[in-house]
């Protein structure tokens, strides 16, 4: 499964803003220089981020974005949710709303009446990815990289 340039610059926008002074504001134009990105499509990816909850905006000539929470109770299921929405391995696989993963094909016309032989692939897939997102906050993508190799080492 590859995610979208939404969720990867998304991801470094917080990131960035982990790792900042947390009271100040950091305006979009200097994370875009910092990280390399493009502005105007900072800028999409922050009106998500703020509609979800995860960074707020202050208007002025000291404004710009902010964590909306301590990093550290921000899930990355969260932010990859902001930006791509619900986090499914394949296109034929949904969620109902009770949360029960279903296959779309699963009682088409010929598919017959066994159920569909990948799904038990897909959502295995899709509860790892899911479980790995809801695991790792942005405090950890914002710990010095010295320090999260030691971490992946131990925990590994």
């Amino acid at each position: 499964m590859m995610f979208s340039t939404k969720a990867e610059y998304g991801v470094r926008v917080m990131a960035h803003l982990a790792r900042s002074d947390a009271g100040k504001p950091i305006s979009l134009g200097t994370i875009a220089d910092a990280e390399g990105l493009p502005l105007a499509y900072l800028e999409h990816l922050v009106q998500r981020l703020r509609k979800a909850g995860l960074v707020e905006s202050r208007r002025g000539a000291h404004g710009g974005y902010t964590l909306a929470r301590e990093a550290e109770e921000i899930t990355m299921a969260e932010v990859v949710r902001a930006l791509e929405g619900d986090i499914a391995p394949i296109e034929c696989i949904t969620a109902d709303p009770d949360g029960t993963l279903v296959c779309v094909r699963e009682g088409q016309e010929g598919a017959g009446v066994e159920p569909c032989p990948t799904k038990l692939l897909w959502t295995r897939v899709q509860g790892s990815i899911v479980r790995t997102l809801n695991e790792m906050t942005l405090a950890d993508l914002a710990r010095p990289a010295r320090t999260r190799k030691q971490t992946e080492t131990v925990t590994a």
